[in-house]
């Protein structure tokens, strides 16, 4: 079984990230652009690697039949072997941009997601986070875990602080 492609792996980011098929994606962006834009953005840049993904396709291609086995390869072919080594990496590099930019967008709507919550949420969520980097007290033993942090809205003092 040959290894996922890149645009196999942007497919199933975009599909995990959404938790829908990519056809029924491709759908709801056209009908509905303005509903999500993320959405959008990084089926535009799968479009984009759809293109490098046959690009690479045909560099591999090319360079599998100028390196045959049992070929010995002709002076001039040597130019082209090497062009079409360059090629490959250029598309392969340009496949991984993408598949970086797309998982930026869905780190952007992750993050769009979290915003959209209560604060309170949010910092009970911070608190707990921190906990777990608490420094130990003194006479802790190694291997027994940081208190927790207490979660909830901060209780009033009495009188004035000076």
């Amino acid at each position: 079984m040959p290894d996922a492609t890149a645009l196999d792996q942007a497919t199933a980011m975009i599909e995990k990230a959404w938790g829908r098929p990519i056809e029924d994606l491709e759908a709801l962006a056209v009908r509905r652009p303005n509903n999500d834009p993320l959405l959008r953005s990084a089926l535009h840049i799968r479009s984009a690697l759809v293109i490098t993904n046959n690009a690479v396709a045909v560099h591999q291609d090319r360079l599998h039949a100028l390196t045959r086995p049992g070929h010995v390869p002709a002076f001039y072919d040597l130019e082209r072997i090497t062009n079409s080594a360059a090629h490959l990496r250029v598309a392969h590099a340009e496949s991984r941009t993408s598949l970086q930019a797309i998982s930026h967008v869905i780190e952007a709507r992750e993050a769009a997601a979290i915003a959209d919550r209560p604060p309170a949420v949010r910092l009970a969520q911070a608190a707990v986070a921190r906990s777990g980097h608490a420094p130990r007290a003194l006479g802790q033993a190694p291997d027994q875990p940081a208190p927790t942090a207490a979660v909830g809205p901060p209780t009033a003092e009495r009188g004035p602080r000076r």
